[in-house]
């Protein structure tokens, strides 16, 4: 969990200096304030691109030295930062207590997963952002799933390119990167396969209060793969991608009490399924790791009456560092009182 964070030339934060403590972090403030972005900047400090998965050439703010940085001091004294220069604003910087580092080694330091508005309809979109919210939450019980992914990834594009020469690829190139995607390719369908059922007993213990989920992982794991993979060129030649794989898997929910695909459940129901699975999550990585997880929760409490938004905030009590965001502070009203409260406005923080 963080202890103090610093934002420099990002997005609408010129230089932002924000202490912080274990337990909920409250940013309010109207709509364009830069709320969202707080949270972004945090995310950054997890592998990947981040919660809005944008490009990093467009995070540095307009009337800045053309790069920016974001760097926080953790509860147990270590340093993590990320940023740009201005002089490469597409290539990120890692760095873990003064050392350069790989954005991958960020995962042994912290675990952090988000909720935005925009995947309220998670369950209905492509099974790759399903695939992509799943591997958020593989990242952070088996830190190794970042190398594997990336790895399995470099191998499949170097595949998929000789595959689209028009000179006739080389057999024992193919082949080793073919083992390659088999070797790493393994590593990430255990890795997932055995989050999704650390996550099924314990949404099956889950109390009442938000709907319960049944996970399944579909694809993705096929006998044989090597053998498909070198049968299977001139077809994934023919379509230009590798058609098996841990790659094509999609994320299966199911609304466990009701029988029902996730899909075909209500706006509200989908809402609760996709919370229940973080409540679960950040439970089973403080248990794991014995290190809480960082959950970033924008407008989360936006459309819920008093009662559920207390119920919400009783079942995120204790469960690691809890950000969120809201254009009222009212909406925070029934948090504890040790509760971080903050006001942004046009990249101003105030009530530090």
């Amino acid at each position: 969990m963080l202890s103090r964070l610093v934002l420099t030339d990002y997005r609408n934060h010129a230089a932002t200096t924000l202490p912080v403590s274990p337990g909920f972090v409250v940013l309010a403030g109207d709509n364009g304030a830069g709320k969202t972005n707080v949270l972004e900047a945090v995310s950054l400090l997890a592998p990947g691109r981040g919660l809005r998965r944008a490009a990093l050439s467009a995070i540095a703010r307009v009337d800045g030295g053309g790069g920016f940085g974001v760097a926080a001091t953790l509860v147990d004294g270590d340093e993590i930062a990320t940023g740009t220069l201005a002089s490469a604003p597409e290539r990120r910087i890692v760095r873990i207590n003064g050392a350069t580092a790989t954005a991958n080694a960020l995962a042994e330091r912290i675990s952090i997963l988000w909720l935005t508005p925009a995947m309220d309809r998670l369950f209905v979109e492509p099974a790759s952002e399903r695939r992509r919210f799943l591997d958020r939450l593989v990242l952070a019980l088996a830190p190794a799933h970042a190398h594997h992914s990336a790895r399995y990834e470099a191998a499949m594009r170097q595949r998929n390119r000789l595959l689209a020469d028009e000179a006739p690829a080389d057999p024992n190139w193919l082949t080793a990167l073919e083992a390659a995607m088999v070797e790493h390719g393994a590593a990430i369908a255990t890795a997932r396969r055995m989050t999704v059922d650390a996550l099924n007993e314990r949404l099956a213990e889950a109390p009442g209060g938000f709907a319960r989920a049944g996970l399944s992982i579909d694809g993705g794991e096929e006998d044989g793969l090597s053998r498909l993979l070198a049968e299977g060129r001139r077809r994934d030649a023919a379509a230009a991608r590798t058609l098996v794989g841990p790659h094509r898997s999609d994320l299966i929910v199911t609304h466990r009490d009701k029988g029902q695909p996730a899909a075909i459940s209500s706006t509200g129901e989908q809402k609760a399924l996709l919370f229940g699975i973080v409540l679960a999550h950040a439970a089973l990585v403080a248990e794991r790791t014995g290190r809480p997880p960082v959950l970033l929760l924008d407008e989360v409490a936006a459309h819920l009456d008093p009662q559920r938004r207390a119920a919400l905030f009783d079942a995120l009590s204790g469960v690691g560092q809890v950000w969120m965001t809201g254009t009222e502070s009212a909406l925070f009203a029934a948090l504890p009182g040790d509760a971080v409260r903050l006001h942004v406005d046009g990249g101003q923080i105030t009530g530090v």
